[in-house]
């Protein structure tokens, strides 16, 4: 069994509402998509901070707006990968993409 009566207890409903809704496939997948966009939106601005930079200072260096900055740190969907491998280049880092079996 894979929890047992104590972990059971501490669930809030709503844990066992979020366990419910994720049970629809086409929810889950939503949710996992939207998860990713801001995973990685999250990286980028962590990275732009650590080194010191403005949205305004990576957006001029690449010859885009600071608004779409903005937008990949926030929201990372439909991006391409040549871009995020242009934001990372100035960011100093690198992109590894995985493509692992589904769970």
């Amino acid at each position: 069994m894979g929890t047992n009566g104590k972990e059971q207890m501490t669930k809030t409903n709503w844990d066992r509402y979020v366990q419910s809704q994720m049970q629809d496939a086409e929810l889950k997948r939503l949710v996992e998509v939207e998860r990713a966009a801001l995973e990685i939106g999250h990286r980028l601005a962590t990275l732009r901070r650590k080194r010191k930079l403005s949205q305004t200072q990576v957006a001029a260096t690449l010859k885009m707006s600071p608004a779409t900055i903005s937008r990949l740190e926030h929201n990372a969907r439909n991006v391409t990968i040549e871009t995020l491998l242009k934001v990372a280049r100035v960011l100093g880092a690198a992109i590894d993409i995985r493509v692992k079996m589904a769970q």
